[in-house]
């Protein structure tokens, strides 16, 4: 193990935002393993993070959703200070600021993000899309809502932009919002542009309906434009039984799916992290680019436990450096986030998916039941540090209570992708890797 970075007054420190999801987590313990001094900022003393044991200080913070310049100047203030050396990007309220504000956090650390215009071709998936055809990256035909004239086909209407900023539509300079969630357009639908618009903040997407349950990702790591580590899994349930937020995943090791995921990224000429999502066309086996997460994703422990440890290779780049990464992960693992198995069974008893067919009750638990005795890895849930685990449970149950049983994803997203409501949630063996 490496010597921990140390400054004049002790070990070095990061600063990790807590918030729902088990990425928070996933960084403290990586780090505070090796002895990084960890310094959590938190809007919510209820976010599973600020109980971990890897946890060494806690400030609060503004929610940037609430004033956007005040959490801003938030982490500048801990940025300005000797002993840190590394803020972690974990929602897109977070990479948005650190990308901004890019040569202010510079003065004080290393800044393994993209620069605004970089991560502007990202939050617009116009322009990301725009990118993915250059790279010749498949993708569903996207164009604006009043440019699709075909009323013939499935649509999906979904936020041009990933998060709502000034810098992208016309906004308070503090506001920063998540915009709401997809609508799908049957065939022979003629969609109220105007209240849509409305709806959305903006003028927002279509894109062609993928009918497909095979949702991917690759991960990925740059620096100036090389990937330092790269890391690709296959999920196999989400929240609810028509997709969502990923429950259970399993390690894949896919060479298309790298060729698309690289590509992306080195036509975006990228820096720092992502979550490059597919979806897999049953017909044709085509990757088909859905959306980039420029920061950590929320399944980040599994990557860490199948033999990725990004949070430790970003500390790296804060700290003099980081080879690129070559050695193979496990491929065929798979990891659970137990919140979401319970709600994915939840939601078998409790929601009415129009276009997916309810599976039975019984059965996924059985199924739930055995990949937990096969597969025993989980997000939260760790013998060394259990307060995290019981934090998230108890959370789960108070959304539950409250009706809100599908929290935003990392902090920040509250939409469904193509996938939620495309078709059955796959079962089958794991896919030909070759």
């Amino acid at each position: 193990m490496d010597s921990p970075a140390r400054t004049r007054d002790g070990p070095a420190s990061v600063v990790v935002p807590a918030i729902d999801a088990p990425s928070s987590v996933a960084c403290l313990r990586s780090l505070g393993r090796r002895n990084v001094r960890t310094i959590v900022v938190s809007e919510s003393p209820t976010a599973p993070a600020v109980h971990s044991a890897f946890c060494d200080e806690v400030v609060p913070i503004c929610a940037p959703e609430t004033d956007l310049l005040a959490y801003r100047d938030g982490l500048l203030s801990l940025a300005r200070r000797d002993d840190v050396r590394a803020i972690v990007p974990v929602r897109e309220a977070d990479v948005y600021v650190l990308a901004a504000y890019r040569d202010e956090f510079a003065e004080h650390v290393k800044t393994p993000w993209p620069d605004r215009e970089t991560l502007a071709r990202v939050q617009d998936r116009c322009r990301l899309f725009d990118a993915a055809n250059r790279a010749d990256v498949g993708a569903p035909e996207t164009a604006l809502l009043s440019e699709v004239d075909d009323r013939e086909r499935e649509w999906i209407v979904k936020p041009r932009y990933s998060i709502l900023t000034d810098a992208y539509v016309d906004c308070d300079p503090a506001e920063c919002v998540a915009p709401p969630t997809t609508t799908y357009l049957p065939p022979g639908t003629d969609p109220d542009v105007d209240c849509l618009t409305a709806e959305m903040g903006h003028e927002p997407i279509c894109q062609s309906y993928v009918r497909t349950p095979h949702e991917y990702g690759f991960f990925a790591l740059y620096d100036d434009g090389a990937p330092v580590a790269t890391f690709q899994h296959r999920q196999r349930r989400g929240y609810s039984y028509a997709g969502g937020p990923s429950a259970f995943r399993e390690s894949v090791d896919i060479p298309a799916l790298e060729d698309a995921g690289l590509s992306l990224l080195d036509e975006l000429d990228w820096q720092g992290l992502a979550m490059v999502e597919f979806l897999r066309d049953e017909e044709t086996g085509e990757f088909k680019l859905m959306e980039i997460n420029p920061r950590f994703w929320s399944s980040l422990p599994f990557t860490v436990q199948a033999g990725v440890d990004f949070p430790y290779y970003y500390w790296k780049l804060c700290n003099g450096g980081c080879e690129p990464v070559g050695a193979p992960y496990d491929v065929g693992v798979a990891g659970h986030l137990l919140r979401g198995e319970a709600l994915y069974l939840y939601s078998i008893l409790a929601d009415d998916v129009e276009l997916v067919d309810r599976p039975s009750f019984l059965g996924e638990l059985g199924t739930v039941a055995r990949s937990l005795v096969s597969h025993p890895r989980f997000d939260y849930l760790q013998r060394d540090d259990p307060r995290p685990f019981v934090r998230d449970l108890q959370n789960a149950i108070g959304s539950i209570r409250h009706g809100w049983r599908e929290p935003p994803r990392n902090g920040t997203e509250n939409r469904t992708k193509q996938a939620d409501h495309s078709a059955p949630v796959d079962h089958s063996p794991p896919i030909d890797r070759s």
